[in-house]
């Protein structure tokens, strides 16, 4: 049996290991110019040794001669004249004007001035609006018993961010029931005991949950925006339909109120037709409630007769479609649209364009992201036939370091810590401000190299556009690609053309004669262009477009086709075909 030994023994390897510096002259160089600063003032607030240079304020030098200068003036006045008579500083100031400006009745301090610069206040808000926040906000303005309120805010809260309810009835009725038996619920939950509890629960308390939540949902669906908690596409777009149907018929039945109080004779308000039709039996998750509940075809008097009202035809032509028919309506086919209502294709067409109308995702309206803030970090400015690129440094802090903290390393008399504290300070700084020069001279050759590749892009536009590698850029300048790759990441220039990203004018070319010099950018344009420009009644395949290309000299496949044109998010011949 082998015993374990300690032993020592020499091994020989090589290991790339960064230093600190050049881990933070990784990461300097990948920032842009709003977060550089950022980056800069921290280090200023940590940093005793750096400062910034503000080209308002004179340098200490600068204040130390002006005040020499200052102080040697007056002692030159003093001696050459004296005063005759001293005179009492307090006897000069004029109490009367002072005390009658204050008590003027249409004097306000200065601080009491409106600022008419100030920001609105809309922009003092920390975190935009949510969807949750724009229900609970209308929810607090309802009178509701407390059941139903906490039903709603339970429902409220298992909304996506379309505005959809995707949670079942049994999910919902078991979280509520959890959240009404807590904290008792979330013990039998962490145990594996919640179906048992629920199932020993007497069925009184459960048929009440169930119809708290059957009015919570009812209430959240009368929420803005309309088609919010409700379970599919098919059943929100159903729900706006009826709300504009209502809307119409209200309107309706106060002008008809109006015209008889005109007249003098009573008001006569046509026979209502029935709401929008739903066929809740091919919806089991839906809740059964009665308010606002659709009736089917064949369950309405058939013996009543309805006027004509195009407004209330166009509703019910839209339910219908909606109802029973999405699929052909994905297809955009009137004319089996037609067929499978038995409505004329005019009135089809009219159906199709209100539901275009209608918004498929209510909830992404309280979901948008704020635009986000872009600051170029280089400008490409012509002078004479040539680009120059400048950097803008503006608002960036111009920095140096603190001529007394270097004076201590040299005094006397000096604690060891404080010589040793100042001196990592002092290299810390000084690898800083290297840093900081090393991005502005990596990002220059950089953007030198692409400005003498795509000279034409600059004075031509987009359609001008060249392709160009990181690798043949990296390859000018003499650096590694990964270093090109982080001068360009999430930085901007400012051209004659607009603001673009620097990753934009990378690109790399697609094959073929002609195509060697055509980005993919360009290539994935030119397919947006031949769909647009195509028959609607006859659109291209993806075979003819690769056709069309490579009559051009660009050699692409059918599949490159489906792919670019997957990309753009356009759909496929046979969605785009119109058929009329």
């Amino acid at each position: 049996m082998a015993l374990l030994q300690p032993k020592l023994s020499l091994k020989v390897a090589q290991r790339q290991i960064l230093t600190p510096g050049l881990m933070q002259m990784v990461s300097v160089l990948a920032l842009n110019k709003l977060e550089l600063k950022e980056m800069i003032n921290a280090e200023i607030t940590e940093n005793p040794i750096l400062e910034e240079i503000e080209e308002s304020v004179p340098m200490l030098d600068e204040v130390a001669s002006q005040e020499i200068e200052h102080d040697r003036a007056i002692e030159l006045r003093a001696a050459e004249s004296e005063p005759d008579k001293k005179t009492d500083p307090f006897e000069e100031i004029d109490f009367g004007s002072y005390f009658q400006e204050y008590l003027d009745p249409g004097f306000r301090s200065p601080n009491s001035f409106e600022i008419t610069e100030a920001p609105s206040i809309e922009n003092y808000l920390s975190a935009p609006g949510t969807l949750s926040d724009h229900l609970f906000w209308q929810l607090g303005s309802m009178n509701l018993s407390a059941a139903v309120r906490d039903a709603a805010e339970y429902i409220i809260g298992n909304l996506n961010e379309d505005g959809y309810l995707t949670a079942t009835n049994e999910e919902l009725l078991e979280g509520y029931l959890r959240e009404q038996l807590s904290p008792a619920g979330d013990a039998a939950l962490r145990n594996g005991e919640l179906h048992a509890a629920l199932a020993a629960l007497p069925a009184p308390m459960l048929d009440r949950a169930r119809t708290h939540l059957e009015a919570g949902l009812g209430i959240v669906r009368q929420l803005d925006p309309i088609g919010v908690g409700t379970r599919d596409l098919r059943e929100c777009l159903l729900v706006q339909i009826d709300a504009h149907r209502g809307e119409y018929e209200l309107m309706s039945q106060k002008q008809a109120a109006r015209q008889a109080e005109a007249t003098g004779h009573a008001a006569s308000v046509p026979a209502q037709r029935p709401p929008a039709v739903r066929d809740t039996d091919t919806h089991p998750e839906a809740l059964d409630l009665s308010a606002g509940e659709s009736i089917p075809d064949g369950k309405a008097d058939s013996k009543t007769e309805y006027p004509a009202d195009p407004r209330i035809e166009l509703f019910e032509n839209a339910a219908k479609i909606v109802d029973k028919h999405l699929t052909l309506l994905q297809k955009r086919d009137p004319r089996e649209l037609s067929r499978a209502i038995g409505r004329p294709a005019d009135a089809v067409q009219q159906a199709i364009d209100f539901i275009r109308t209608l918004d498929p995702r209510p909830g992404q309206r309280f979901n948008r992201s704020d635009a986000r803030l872009i600051e170029p970090d280089v400008v490409f400015v012509k002078r004479g036939d040539e680009y120059v690129v400048v950097m803008n440094e503006e608002d960036l802090p111009n920095l140096r370091l603190n001529q007394g903290y270097r004076r201590m390393l040299t005094q006397e008399g000096a604690e060891k810590e404080v010589k040793d504290y100042v001196k990592e300070r002092y290299r810390s700084a000084l690898q800083l401000m290297r840093n900081i020069e090393q991005r502005k001279n990596t990002i220059l050759r950089t953007c030198e190299s692409i400005v003498r590749r795509q000279h034409d892009f600059l004075e031509n536009g987009v359609e001008a556009l060249r392709p160009m590698m990181i690798k043949e850029v990296a390859e000018e300048i003499g650096v590694h690609p990964s270093t090109v790759s982080r001068a360009v990441s999430n930085k901007y220039a400012h051209t004659p053309q607009g603001v673009y990203e620097l990753r934009f004018f990378f690109s790399e070319g697609v094959n073929g004669r002609e195509g060697a010099a055509t980005p993919l950018l360009l290539l994935k344009r030119k397919v947006k262009k031949m769909i647009e420009e195509e028959d609607p009644r006859k659109p291209l395949t993806d075979d003819q477009i690769a056709s069309m290309l490579q009559g051009q000299g660009i050699e692409v496949t059918r599949r490159t086709v489906a792919k670019y044109r997957e990309d753009l998010r356009i759909p496929s011949t046979h969605q785009r075909r119109v058929r009329g």
